[in-house]
């Protein structure tokens, strides 16, 4: 036979706490996971704009010195 355990209101309170805690460290973490997404993908987004912008320099260079 078990005996119901009675928890104080101590715990209570402490549990409480700490799921306010949890929560609020795992928002942060989400957001500071948003915030390196966001960074990369724009870092992302110019790096390819800057390798195009290359890309067409060259083809244009290759073009304008093979007609000369």
């Amino acid at each position: 036979m078990s005996i119901p355990r009675v928890e104080h209101e101590l715990h209570n309170r402490r549990k409480s706490r700490n799921v306010g805690l949890g929560l609020v460290l795992g928002s942060f973490v989400l957001l500071v996971m948003g915030m390196t997404y966001v960074k990369l993908t724009a870092q992302n987004a110019a790096m390819a704009e800057a390798r195009a912008a290359e890309q067409a320099a060259a083809a244009a260079a290759t073009q304008s010195g093979a007609s000369d």
